[in-house]
């Protein structure tokens, strides 16, 4: 398998159900949402874009399964599996804010050997693939160099429908807040992936995410020189609801004050 073409073409598929996502912003109304569960909202758009990837993937590697967020498939497959979120931040674009990003992952069994996020309102691609890079428009990127916590800008998300942890969760932005430069809520994980990916943020964490939100970022930020673990230090990252991913030097500082506030 061509791993640099493959990621080439899902690059051109992103970018045009991106192109698809825009022209429906046109007409789009906010008496088009769906509601799922509590804070949890879906759109035509959503579904359109979804299975508009879905039949451009297929002929790539034909035996390949879907992991979707809106269950336009169900065929799981052996060896490959397709990680799709066709709009990522849908809360952001229902209100007309941005970012949010079309995010298209692949696995190989167990290991993540590419991934594509692009962001609409900027028209920026993230990409990379296993032991191949990880690229912002086709420039080479690379986390940040920040060696001190407390010139770190961090981002995160904060949960929708999943309360349980947060108190916890309150305590950890308060102390963050109180020693790092900043913390930033952009509404889309995988734009926040990509952003430490090349060095915009140093650091992100968050919990109550899918699969489909993470998958992409974290070829992307290992690519790039990044680490990522959940929140007890594990690899449990993908299907574990929760994530971290930070520059190396910040990485075990930031995973510390992560595990002793929420455990």
């Amino acid at each position: 398998m061509d791993l640099n073409k493959l990621t080439q073409q899902v690059v051109k598929i992103s970018k045009s159900a991106g192109d698809l996502i825009r022209e429906n912003t046109k007409d789009f109304k906010y008496s088009d949402v769906e509601k799922k569960g509590i804070n949890d909202y879906v759109s035509y758009v959503d579904k359109t874009a979804e299975l508009f990837i879905i039949e451009k993937l297929k002929p790539l590697i034909p035996e390949a399964g879907f992991i979707v967020e809106e269950k336009s498939v169900e065929y799981q497959g052996e060896h490959y599996k397709w990680v799709i979120d066709p709009l990522d931040g849908t809360t952001n674009f229902i209100h007309g804010f941005f970012p949010y990003s079309v995010s298209i992952a692949l696995m190989k069994d167990n290991d993540i050997i590419l991934g594509v996020i692009y962001e609409i309102g900027l028209d920026e691609c993230f990409y990379a693939y296993k032991n191949g890079g990880a690229f912002l428009n086709d420039k080479k990127i690379k986390v940040s160099d920040k060696s001190s916590f407390t010139d770190s800008l961090l981002a995160t998300g904060f949960p929708y429908d999943d309360f349980e942890k947060l108190d916890k969760y309150l305590e950890l932005l308060k102390y963050l807040t109180q020693n790092t430069q900043g913390i930033r809520r952009l509404g889309s994980a995988a734009v926040d992936i990509a952003y430490v990916a090349c060095g915009r943020f140093d650091g992100f964490y968050e919990y109550s995410l899918n699969p489909w939100d993470v998958a992409a970022g974290v070829i992307i930020i290992e690519e790039a020189g990044g680490k990522v673990c959940d929140f007890k230090g594990g690899n449990n990252y993908l299907f574990g609801k929760e994530i971290i991913v930070a520059n190396s030097h910040i990485f075990e500082k930031l995973k510390e004050k992560i595990s002793y506030f929420m455990s």
